[in-house]
């Protein structure tokens, strides 16, 4: 599937992205002066000590287990404004920012530009160009080293690196940049940034280098290197390699989309267009996760390894209470497990920096993270003593972002993965059994517990904190679960699986408040009934806890009715991967039409909360709030693959939320947890199905459900199947 566009870029959010996991770029094209972004995903403000410091000016401050004992006795008392107080000297100032990096600047004579074309299979930005009668193809992309720019034609040329950081030395095009020691996120303009240290600051180095054959082909090459070394894992595949191990389609898709007709809506059968959007937005999120997230660096971050700007929206870094999760939602399921390496890393760096936090501010054994981090692992609360407890005050970030790794053992269940979730999810299940409290009855409750990023009202007024929101014990009730689950895989005896196992029955159940799942411990009136953030809905996607066709997931539905449908992208990524697992093929279809609007409004303003200036995609199907957030184009891709396949449950279920009409459509690559792979294509009701193993028991049983009806087989190798489905 190749992209097009038929000019160049005015602007950054027309850019086309390319990615090798390390090197990132955008690729605005045209004659004359031309422009590409370069960012390296090591480059972030801070140091390595920087979330130790923290910590320790936040104990300074008077946090700790004595200011903790406080906080809950006041909740409890029902004293939540001074509960409130108490919680702000536990708040830590910021993570860090992902920092833009170098622009190349390639000079060729004017002329004219017939458009860029993005192949998805191979990650290659092409543009032909007309100067003075001379026919010019550029082509960009990125190899395992270096971000390459490939120009055929008689043209004389110029080439220029500049940096919007500090610039140390440059010797020809050999360029040194010191990158800041500090810089705070643009919602604190209080704090100057970025700063810059006095002594060894970190470093990066630029190098370019320019083949030629003549005068008329020309190869540029820019290799980076930091003295942020400390990403340890090795590439293992190329790009193409990892595009092409999945492929879904949904109708039928031209080699070449017109991006631009794509984004005016459909012209004649709506559901042509609709499904050759799915189709689109599948293969494009698939495309950015393969290009921003490889192991050897950072993973990807709210803006994937995209960045222009010195003050991105909220430092553009790792938001832990949702964003972060959805950019990964895609991985295992799409045939991009190497992609999920990187936030592997991640979490085993939080295990050690949220390990001191777990101790010195609240008296627990194991890790804790919160509501950020950063590439140095930032495992403490953020807002600077005024940032709002309904997200800086959330003790379960490290709680949920863990389920990755139990994510990565399931879908391949090799011995390999468990061992590396293992101590992940028990050091996590530690902090989760001394966090835990005896509540007012009996149960086991979290506390001081916020649902984020939501509020409830009190006498009229907004209040975020409580005991027990439904998000915080849907997400240990499953750390607990799948803590045991790989003890038991292992045969392993440890001493913590007693306490987790006298534990798990004194939590909370998921309360029902008037048919719809209830968000607080109590039924409390949400400040906001149609917030963005669907918290409590965890246990439906992408826990797996609560299914369609059970009372509780009626009662998620009517949830999810009341929410309504309009958000930004990364929510509406959300309320359609939850309408896919409740078997909702039709209301994901309005959520996809509302979602892949093209944004018309002001790009480069943060819109406001209130949903007045909600956006869709950006010219260049980059999905935006505004601002440009890439969590929601992950987000689209891991929903689209709920509607092909699920496997959550005991059972693979084949199209379990196909919208009425997509009535020709096939799937290949797709994988489900116990190590397996499955291809699908259907045609006017008839279904076929191939499971094949890739890893994992070869004897055990695999129900495999068509319309209901199932099929129990055991896969040792390849097995095809048949049936037939309502479409």
């Amino acid at each position: 599937m190749r992209l097009h566009w038929p000019s160049q870029a005015a602007e950054w959010t027309e850019a086309l992205p390319v990615g090798n996991g390390r090197l990132g770029a955008m690729v605005f094209g045209g004659a004359g002066r031309s422009r590409v972004q370069v960012n390296d995903a090591t480059v972030w403000s801070g140091t390595a000590d920087g979330p130790s410091r923290a910590l320790a000016d936040v104990l300074a401050a008077g946090a700790g287990p004595a200011r903790l004992a406080e906080v809950r006795a006041a909740i409890f008392a029902g004293e939540l404004e001074r509960a409130t107080e108490l919680l702000m000297s536990f708040e830590g100032r910021y993570s860090q920012t992902y920092l833009p990096y170098v622009d190349l600047w390639i000079t060729l004579p004017e002329g004219e530009s017939h458009g860029r074309t993005l192949d998805l299979s191979t990650g290659v930005v092409t543009e032909r160009l007309t100067i003075g009668g001379v026919e010019v193809v550029r082509r960009v992309w990125t190899s395992e080293t270096a971000l390459c720019v490939e120009i055929v034609g008689a043209v004389p040329l110029d080439v220029e690196v500049t940096t919007p950081l500090r610039e140390v030395s440059r010797n020809v095009l050999d360029l040194v940049i010191e990158i800041p020691v500090d810089s705070a996120p643009r919602h604190e303009p209080q704090v100057d940034a970025p700063v810059y240290g006095s002594g060894a600051a970190e470093r990066g180095m630029v190098s370019v280098r320019i083949n030629a054959d003549g005068d008329r082909w020309f190869l540029t090459l820019i290799s980076s290197t930091t003295t942020e070394s400390h990403w340890r894992g090795q590439r293992r595949s190329d790009l193409p390699t990892l595009l092409n191990a999945c492929d879904v389609r949904f109708g039928h898709v031209p080699d070449e989309v017109n991006v631009p007709d794509l984004l005016l809506g459909p012209e004649g059968n709506s559901k042509e267009h609709e499904q050759l959007t799915a189709s689109v937005l599948f293969a494009f999120g698939r495309y950015l996760l393969a290009s921003s997230s490889r192991p050897g660096a950072p993973p990807a971050n709210l803006q994937g390894i995209w960045n222009g700007e010195l003050r991105p929206a909220w430092s553009s870094n790792y938001t832990i209470n949702i964003n972060t999760q959805m950019n990964y939602w895609a991985a295992e399921v799409t045939g991009l497990a190497e992609c999920h390496e990187p936030l592997l890393e991640l979490l085993e760096k939080l295990a050690v920096t949220g390990a001191e936090v777990a101790r010195d501010l609240y008296g627990a054994r194991g890790w804790v993270a919160h509501h950020n981090t950063d590439a140095w692992g930032w495992a403490l609360p953020v807002g600077m003593g005024h940032g709002a407890v309904s997200w800086a005050i959330w003790q379960m970030g490290g709680a949920w972002l863990v389920q990755h790794a139990w994510d990565h053992y399931d879908f391949a269940r090799t011995w390999s993965t468990l061992e590396r979730a293992w101590p992940l999810l028990r050091g996590c299940a530690e902090f989760c059994l001394d966090w835990l409290v005896e509540g007012p009855d009996g149960y086991l409750d979290t506390c001081p517990s916020t649902s984020p990023e939501n509020w409830f009202l009190v006498d009229g007024g907004p209040q975020a904190l409580t005991w027990s929101a439904t998000m915080d014990v849907v997400l240990i009730r499953a750390v607990f679960e799948r803590t045991l689950a790989l003890a038991l895989a292992s045969a392993r005896s440890d001493p913590l699986l007693a306490e987790i196992s006298a534990a798990l029955p004194r939590l909370r159940p998921v309360p029902v408040f008037d048919g719809r799942l209830g968000e607080w411990v109590s039924d409390l009136p949400e400040e906001d009934p149609t917030h963005r953030h669907m918290s409590h809905m965890v246990s439906v996607y992408p826990l797996g806890q609560i299914v369609a066709g059970t009372p509780l997931g009626d009662a998620a539905v009517q949830t999810l009715d009341r929410r309504g449908n309009g958000a930004m992208g990364w929510s509406w990524a959300w309320k359609m991967a939850l309408r896919a697992r409740l078997g909702d093929g039709e209301t994901l279809r309005s959520l996809l039409s509302e979602a892949s609007q093209a944004f018309t409004g002001d790009r480069h303003r943060d819109a406001p909360f209130d949903g007045s200036e909600w956006g869709g995609l950006l010219p260049n199907l980059f999905s935006t709030h505004p601002p440009f957030q890439i969590d929601g184009n992950y987000g689209f891709t891991a929903a689209l693959a709920e509607v092909v396949v699920q496997s959550h449950t005991s059972v693979i279920d084949i199209l379990p939320a196909l919208p009425s009409g997509w009535s020709r459509g096939s799937a290949r690559g797709l994988r489900c947890r116990g190590g397996l792979s499955v291809d699908v294509s259907w045609d006017d009701g008839d279904v076929s199905v191939r499971v094949r193993r890739l890893s994992g028991d070869a004897s055990e049983l695999v129900p495999v459900s068509i319309n209901g009806e199932v099929t129990e087989v055991v896969v040792s190798d390849v097995v095809e199947l048949r049936g037939r489905i309502s479409c």
